[in-house]
């Protein structure tokens, strides 16, 4: 309900949840996803029960979301996007303002993306799935040629389980929580099994463990795993989270939004550059030495796999957590010398450290996983920071990724072909 006061737009004036929500050109509930973000502030009148907002609030929000629409960083035409979700600096980065390789190396992949979605740690939490979605993703999936990558298979169970929720066009935070807890376990679930023994249940790493290899895993193996998801959670405005965020942003529901994180996902320059890492340390682990190795991608004139990013100076901060981390794992010794020498061979021609996609490949090539098991961890992992994005992207004015495209083509109007 409107208080009525003679000055409109003066900070006394209140305005109802309709209200701000027509100034603003969104839904009810994106209303009060400003508010759960800081946004908005809202107020409940004495003897009323419908929350109210400040006008001049409002209005300094409105005027700020058009301010985008013009192109302002934002608006999408210089990629420039307001999150509060990661920020890398200074060869570090953080999950809503914590460090992410210190909550990685004490919370599960569980707790860490429960924390990427509500702020909020929640100790000892696992996701699981209906049996329902399961059997249906896993139908879904097994109907694939056997020469199927593992992220084809990613994206058809997330089709095959959206079509299985009959809800999935409810945008609401708790909605899209709720997607989010059942999905992520589906997929692990929909993926080909490698080791019979064990079971579907406890945390996600030991079921997607059985996804990726026939070998017994070690605490120590598992550790690695876990650690490796929940540093992989998100990394910023990569560009499947861009795309992600772009459906979001046309109000695609969530699984069509991770859906498009997938499509991108697949590209030898995003998550499959592990895969291309694993391979060349089989080969040098083959042949003894990386000189043979680096100088034949030096001579083909490509780059080399798992070294260096474009964010970071130094180290990435999740490489050497994991490389840490696998120091402890006995079977991993003969891959992390190999790890170091190309990385030592290739400074000989230029200084670059090693990255994530190297640590990983390290991990698998170690473990008896396939060259594509680095690009599973990625896809799974990420697809709670997809989330998670998508969720912040509800929040925010509808198409507001839309940059203008600037044509170069013939001068109109040109004859009839």
């Amino acid at each position: 309900m409107r208080d009525q006061h003679p000055a409109p737009g003066s900070p006394a004036r209140r305005l109802s949840t309709k209200e701000t929500a027509e100034l603003l050109g969104v839904k009810p509930e994106t209303v009060y996803a400003y508010v759960s973000r800081g946004q908005l502030s809202s107020r409940r009148e004495p003897g009323g029960r419908a929350s109210t907002f400040d006008a001049g609030e409002v209005e300094a929000l409105a005027r700020r979301n058009r301010r985008e629409a013009a192109g302002s960083p934002g608006s999408g035409g210089d990629l420039s996007v307001r999150t509060r979700i990661t920020l890398i600096d200074q060869d570090r980065y953080f999950f809503r303002g914590v460090d992410a390789t210190e909550l990685a190396a004490h919370h599960s992949y569980e707790e860490v993306a429960e924390w990427l979605w509500t702020g909020r740690m929640t100790r000892g939490v696992t996701f699981t799935a209906p049996e329902a979605t399961v059997t249906v993703a896993r139908r879904t999936v097994d109907a694939l040629p056997e020469h199927t990558s593992p992220t084809d298979r990613l994206r058809v169970a997330t089709i095959a389980a959206a079509a299985e929720d009959p809800l999935r066009f409810d945008l609401s935070e708790e909605s899209v929580l709720g997607t989010a807890r059942v999905l992520i376990p589906t997929l692990v679930a929909a993926l080909p099994v490698q080791r019979r023994r064990g079971h579907d249940d406890g945390p996600l790493a030991h079921r997607l463990w059985r996804r990726l290899t026939g070998i017994d895993p070690s605490d120590a193996a598992l550790r690695v795993l876990d650690t490796a998801l929940a540093l992989l959670v998100d990394h910023d405005l990569a560009a499947s989270t861009l795309a992600v965020r772009v459906a979001a942003s046309a109000r695609a529901h969530a699984y069509a939004a991770v859906s498009a994180g997938l499509g991108v996902l697949e590209g030898p320059l995003h998550g499959a550059s592990s895969g291309l890492a694993h391979r060349m340390l089989v080969d040098v682990l083959d042949q003894g030495s990386a000189f043979t190795v680096i100088a034949d991608e030096l001579r083909a004139g490509r780059r080399i796999p798992g070294l260096g990013h474009r964010l970071y100076q130094g180290e990435d901060p999740r490489a050497r957590a994991l490389f840490a981390l696998l120091e402890e794992v006995p079977r991993a010794e003969p891959a992390l010398l190999a790890a170091r020498d190309i990385v030592a061979t290739t400074a000989r021609h230029t200084p670059l450290h090693a990255n994530v996609d190297l640590a990983l490949a390290v991990f698998t090539a170690s473990c008896g996983m396939p060259a594509t098991a680095g690009e599973t961890i990625f896809a799974v992992a990420r697809t709670a920071g997809w989330i998670a994005h998508t969720l912040e992207e509800y929040g925010e004015r509808p198409l507001r990724m839309r940059p203008s495209g600037h044509y170069v083509g013939p001068k109109p109007p040109q004859p009839l072909p």
